[in-house]
């Protein structure tokens, strides 16, 4: 306000044929409308811009999955119908998209705490979304070759990381999916091998792995330590028999270990003559484990809300989240399941859709 009455023209310079609303005492009166928005202004431009401490769960894309699964040595065979996986989208809010999840049915405002484990940051947490998606798709793959190929009594030779304890010494240097084909420059065979050359080496001693990934090959030198609840040198990881034929699943970006089921089903399907989802959509979510069960979720109603955007007529889910996924169903068919079977199992008995909501 000091501002605009110095810069105000002084009464002698006014014109003659100036308007009355250049009298300095209206400009200032013309102001203060302006004057009192600007804090709400402010207001509104700290709302957008400071995140909340809480993240939102969103429905994310339903992607088929048959398209991004790719073998090489095993005839395939293309299906008419569709199987989805679905993902969910999360997110810092601002106040103004929090308080718009609130009021959607299909979005959902949840404590930090909740996603993030103590001190693990976002990039953290996105960081290990990747990794556990790489280690389902290795889990998928198994189940799914022990189902139609004869795995793992096929297989071919080489041991597969199938996972990475963290704070162990194999942990950011080697990685689900890292094909361990020598060590110590000597040709692996199976798992049994690299087994016994860490357990050769002892506590503290060095083994050499060489490790084939992305069709490029590295070398890593670790020593084999003590770990909790294991009396024998290790080196943190699980390692399972090599595939009998190159399988390869584009995860397009997507974190987490929930596409397994799916991941598993698109797979079966590929590899055996016929059309596993009778020509129909079907979408579903579930972690799948080695064993062939199905594990809970978490943000089943947002995954239920994008296969129904996707038009799936079918929605497997586990057992555990079933509940939760038919509290926000509309239309759509959910089948709880406790093993990849089931789901296998239901769509034998199912050979073409049922209505939807049947």
């Amino acid at each position: 306000m000091e501002r605009d009455a110095a810069e105000a023209p002084d009464a002698a310079d006014v014109p003659v044929h100036a308007d009355v609303g250049n009298d300095p005492g209206e400009s200032r009166s013309g102001l203060r409308p302006l004057l009192a928005v600007v804090p709400l202004l402010v207001l509104a431009v700290v709302m957008w811009a400071v995140q909340l401490p809480y993240f939102v769960q969103a429905p994310g894309p339903a992607q088929e999955v048959e398209p991004l699964i790719h073998v090489t040595g095993h005839p395939t065979y293309q299906s008419v119908g569709h199987l989805l996986l679905t993902d969910v989208l999360l997110y810092r809010p601002n106040v103004f998209q929090a308080a718009s999840a609130v009021v959607n049915r299909t979005d959902q405002v949840v404590p930090m705490n909740q996603i993030l484990a103590p001190g693990q940051t976002t990039q953290q947490y996105i960081t290990q979304g990747y990794t556990d998606m790489s280690t389902s798709k290795i889990d998928a793959t198994m189940v799914a070759l022990g189902k139609v190929a004869g795995y793992p009594k096929k297989h071919g030779p080489g041991a597969l990381i199938e996972n990475v304890l963290t704070g162990t010494p194999a942990a950011g240097k080697l990685y689900p999916g890292d094909l361990v084909v020598a060590v110590n420059g000597k040709p692996v065979g199976s798992p049994d091998d690299v087994a016994a050359a860490i357990r050769a080496a002892g506590f503290g001693g060095t083994v050499r792995f060489t490790v084939r990934a992305d069709d490029k090959t590295r070398t890593v030198t670790l020593s084999p330590a003590h770990l909790q609840g294991a009396s024998y040198p290790a080196i943190g990881v699980s390692m399972v028999a090599n595939f009998p034929f190159h399988v390869d699943i584009s995860s397009e970006g997507i974190g987490g270990p929930s596409a397994g089921l799916m991941w598993t089903l698109g797979l079966i399907d590929l590899l055996t003559p016929g059309d596993l989802t009778g020509g129909r959509v079907v979408a579903g979510t579930g972690v799948i484990s080695p064993s062939g069960n199905v594990e809970p979720i978490g943000g089943v109603r947002q995954k239920v809300a994008a296969a129904e955007a996707a038009h799936a007529r079918v929605f497997f889910v586990p057992v555990d989240n079933a509940n939760d996924a038919a509290s926000v169903a509309h239309g759509i068919t959910l089948v709880p399941v406790r093993t990849y079977t089931d789901a296998l199992n239901w769509l034998g008995a199912h050979p073409s859709g049922p209505p939807a909501g049947g």
